[in-house]
């Protein structure tokens, strides 16, 4: 061998070498030298050896097929809701932890009636019939042809912060207000695919189905099909995640949660909505004179304070960031308030650009507290004028008492307060 290939061969051995020690570091409970320490990795990341000084230790080598992984000191994960049922419930994200606007694929909330589906792309098909002029059946080559975009929005279950009508119940806003994520959403727009199939001139109506086990169904108003909707694949620059919808989504922007069909399998084209069981017994806002009013699709503007929130201890007096997300269903989020004395008074917080519509916008608010008890609130006005309600003044609209219940347990979009005490501790309370 020559002095070139000899040195190469060298180099091989010392990276396998190293890449076999850190291995090694990252799956066993090995006793690290003195001055080191470690760190408990958690979900989805690689536990590694701490050294003393990072400067004066060689790094992990890069993987040859790895995924990536995030730090072992980065903790933060979805909460299950308790049901009777893990394959009926939903998980939240920690809003505390986020940063900017996006939600990473991995932290995006979940909600499942039958559990999360497995379906082969290779398999997968997408039926349009109803009343079109030639039923279409479309593999995942066929919709990956068609011209694509990428929109940044949010997505909110209708049922986010359905424990909190009658008192504070969660403790944390990630148990609050964790049933809303936003993410960068790439496919199809819905007009596209629905054009390729013929739509009649008296369709009105389309019935969007899962593929999972509850075969989750939605109606859709046709207008708003081809305003905006999109047959999604990809989420924050990937393919979508499995309890995402893997390999296709319907996303309806701004709408409530549950119409954004996951598994997408089969769209019915009609003249009237379908009536079925997931906007007649459920999904329906309950009246004071006892009606249901159905199709409420549009979440209102919503906005909550993340830091400082529930469970979170203040180090004493002095300078805090007042920070949190807004987002409406109808368009862009054109102004934050925030008061620090339970709405007495409130300040105009600035937005963290990007500043998109339907999409979660970032406030933030300097704010100097002086060790006494207060009560931090939030609330939003989006371009179409409409101000966030308090509790009461929602609970009036919807029927019920303040402390007792109410007709609707969807759609809650009261402003939330979180009660910092002396000692600096942050609790869930109401405060009308």
């Amino acid at each position: 061998m020559d002095d070139r290939t000899l040195a190469a061969t060298a180099n091989t051995e010392r990276m396998r070498s190293l890449r076999r020690r850190f291995l090694i570091n990252g799956t066993a409970a090995v006793v690290g030298a003195a001055g080191t320490a470690r760190a408990a990795a958690p979900l989805g990341a690689v536990e590694r050896e701490v050294p003393a000084d990072a400067t004066k230790t060689q790094g992990y080598p890069l993987e040859d097929s790895s995924y990536g992984s995030r730090s072992q000191f980065e903790t933060e994960v979805r909460t299950r809701f308790k049901t009777a049922t893990p394959a009926s419930s939903w998980t939240m994200t920690p809003l505390q932890n986020s940063i900017g606007i996006i939600t990473p694929s991995g932290l995006h909330f979940e909600r499942s009636h039958g559990g999360t589906a497995v379906i082969d792309p290779a398999k997968h098909m997408l039926y349009v019939h109803g009343m079109v002029k030639q039923p279409r059946k479309f593999t995942m080559a066929d919709i990956r042809r068609f011209p694509s975009l990428s929109r940044i929005m949010f997505i909110e279950c209708s049922g986010n912060g359905l424990t909190e009508w009658s008192k504070p119940t969660m403790k944390t806003v990630q148990g609050t207000h964790g049933l809303t994520s936003c993410s960068e959403w790439t496919g199809v727009p819905l007009a596209t695919v629905l054009r390729e199939a013929g739509l009649r001139t008296d369709a009105k109506w389309l019935l969007a189905e899962g593929g999972d086990a509850s075969a989750m169904t939605r109606s859709i108003p046709m207008a708003k099909a081809l305003k905006d909707c999109l047959v999604a694949y990809g989420q924050n620059g990937e393919a979508l995640r499995p309890e995402q919808g893997y390999p296709l989504r319907l996303i309806v922007p701004g709408y409530e949660g549950n119409t954004h069909i996951k598994w997408l399998r089969r769209i019915e084209v009609s003249d009237m909505p379908f009536m079925t069981r997931e906007e007649t017994s459920k999904y329906t806002d309950l009246m004071p004179d006892g009606k249901a009013v159905q199709f409420s699709f549009e979440m209102d503007a919503k906005s909550v304070i993340t830091s400082p929130s529930g469970e979170m201890q203040l180090d004493g007096p002095g300078f805090q960031e007042i920070t949190g997300l807004a987002w409406s269903g109808r368009g862009t989020i054109r102004k934050v308030e925030v008061s620090t004395d339970g709405g007495a008074t409130w300040k105009t917080a600035a937005l963290q650009g990007p500043v998109l519509p339907i999409c979660h916008t970032r406030f933030r608010l300097p704010w100097r507290w002086d060790g006494k008890a207060a009560i931090l609130q939030s609330r939003c006005t989006d371009d179409t004028g409409y101000v966030q309600p308090t509790l009461g003044q929602l609970i009036a609209a919807r029927g019920g008492a303040l402390n007792g219940p109410i007709g609707s347990i969807y759609h809650l979009n009261a402003i939330q307060s979180w009660q910092v005490a002396n000692d600096g501790k942050v609790s869930n309370v109401h405060h009308y």
